[in-house]
């Protein structure tokens, strides 16, 4: 947990249940007892219906005994997986929107908590972009539409909005460039989300799907960022700026890597 003056938000991709999942478990619980999070956005998160197969809820199994409260989404057609959120503190609501998709057999949504937290009211949002190289276009429909629903919330005074995941898109992608305030999507209009490796990480390229895990490189994909903490505007008490980033769950324990993606942790100011 942070100061009282800060707060530590991270997201991961933990990969469905691939792979050596128990071991998986083992390393990311690892992780987040190390970062202590109070918030903790999952992407592919399996939870299967009660008596479907081995009744699998990987939030729940990844949040027990550290106190956290959770909302979830489902973010698939056929398979029990979608998107999570893990609090330090009470959530107040939550709900899922579906986001385009585009013409794709990919269905992808935006789960939204309310967090009741000693900031006040926090909206938190998690979200997972589709996956293909040339599907931008999907991406820029679905960006867009997070943004009209961030946008459309009434909280006035409320903490600026934190949206967390994996957007499946480099940093000079356009729909992450139209985030970034830096180009309109040729709508007319921009938007501006901290992005907050960028304003406050360490250097480096900062990749989050790398050929280093052995997880990812079997893909032999292009090393490349793609995972973001994000916080919606410039707050004029400066809430929500982004201190510290850095890469997280980018190790392996005993031996195994938590997923094929790294997380991003980010220190924002509180107040």
């Amino acid at each position: 947990m942070t100061d009282a003056k800060t707060l530590r938000v991270a997201t991961l991709n933990i990969w469905n249940r691939f792979g050596p999942w128990e071991d998986r478990l083992r390393a990311i619980r690892a992780g987040v007892c190390a970062l202590a999070p109070d918030l903790l956005g999952l992407q592919e998160v399996v939870r299967l219906a009660e008596g479907d197969g081995d009744g699998l809820d990987q939030a729940s199994a990844i949040a027990e005994g550290f106190g956290y409260h959770t909302a979830y989404s489902r973010a698939h057609d056929e398979q029990w997986f979608g998107n999570a959120i893990l609090s330090r503190w009470p959530i107040a609501e939550s709900r899922a929107y579906e986001l385009p998709r585009g013409g794709t057999e990919e269905r992808r949504t935006l789960l939204f908590a309310a967090i009741d937290s000693p900031f006040g009211p926090i909206p938190a949002f998690v979200t997972h972009l589709n996956w293909k190289f040339e599907e931008g276009h999907v991406r820029e429909a679905q960006i867009r539409e997070i943004v009209a629903r961030i946008e459309a919330l009434p909280l006035p005074g409320g903490f600026p909005a934190i949206l967390v995941g994996d957007m499946n898109a480099e940093p000079d992608s356009d729909e992450m460039r139209f985030l970034r305030g830096l180009t309109t999507l040729g709508r007319g209009r921009s938007v501006y989300f901290q992005d907050t490796f960028a304003l406050a990480g360490d250097g480096s390229p900062g990749f989050t799907y790398a050929r280093r895990n052995p997880f990812a490189a079997h893909l032999r994909e292009p090393d490349r960022r793609i995972d973001y903490v994000l916080v919606h505007g410039r707050d004029e008490r400066h809430r929500g700026e982004p201190i510290e980033a850095r890469l997280c769950f980018d190790a392996p324990v005993d031996g195994t890597f938590p997923s094929d993606h790294f997380g991003v942790v980010a220190t924002l100011r509180g107040g």
